[in-house]
């Protein structure tokens, strides 16, 4: 799985946490006090929802999917949130928010930003790397996939695969290549024996999306189920989708 977000600096610290399925992650909301605070909500940044929001009175909601899997406590200052047996699907870009109350009117305090990448245990058919990287605008990223077995398949795909699902990049088995126009003079790959290293150079705002590689055999798609995360940093997000299935990708415009 690779985050691209091209865009700006945050003002706030980014963590990274990156964790096997099954594990507990810890996030803390570490703002600066205030006499008008209201609460603190952590929230998602892609398909945004709102995890938790602990009031100064230490009332608190938490996301029903989550209330057998998340607790947290106050620490001074701070909000301790800990999310216990982590699954795939809680792969995500995670913002803590503070809302205080000025001249009667409720003020939006972003604080820091934790991107937590859940890998699954499954062997998968690919491995994806790195984890993430931190490019701005401009730049250019490598996206590599190895392949964990002597590689049989058809072809390699580079998918996105949320705002708008399309085949960035597929390359066959002799070494045959059909590049998504959107990517024309920007991607470039070279492919050995096990794997094979994608780049993406001069990146966009458009360009935001999550990339997946995947491979197809006998017109199946093959999902790796271990992923990567890239995160480029910016001020919207999009959603990681590790199901796929070949109708859902159209041919890149």
């Amino acid at each position: 799985m690779a985050f691209v977000f091209p865009g700006g600096e945050n003002e706030q610290s980014t963590d990274v946490i990156s964790v096997w399925e099954g594990d507990s992650i810890n996030i803390t909301c570490s703002m600066k006090g205030s006499e008008n605070e209201v609460g603190t909500y952590l929230t998602t940044s892609i398909q945004p929802v709102n995890v938790i929001y602990v009031s100064k009175q230490n009332t608190s909601y938490i996301l029903p999917a989550l209330a057998n899997r998340i607790k947290y406590s106050k620490e001074g200052r701070d909000l301790r949130i800990t999310l216990h047996n982590v699954q795939e699907s809680d792969s995500n870009i995670y913002l803590c928010t503070k809302f205080i109350k000025k001249k009667g009117h409720h003020k939006k305090l972003n604080g820091k930003t934790t991107i937590v990448v859940v890998k699954a245990k499954t062997s998968g058919f690919f491995e994806q790397s790195p984890l993430y990287v931190n490019p701005q605008q401009g730049q250019s990223i490598n996206i590599t996939c190895a392949f964990k077995s002597s590689p049989e398949d058809e072809g390699i795909f580079l998918l996105k695969t949320h705002m708008q699902p399309e085949r960035v990049l597929y390359v066959s088995s002799q070494n045959v290549s059909t590049i998504c126009p959107a990517f024309a003079n920007r991607l470039e790959y070279s492919k050995q024996e096990k794997k094979i290293v994608i780049t993406l150079h001069n990146l966009r705002k458009n360009d935001s999306d999550i990339y997946i590689c995947a491979g197809v055999k006998n017109s199946s798609f093959l999902s790796k189920r271990k992923l990567n995360a890239v995160y480029e940093d910016m001020s919207y997000n999009s959603r990681r989708n590790t199901l796929i299935r070949n109708n859902l990708y159209s041919t890149c415009n």
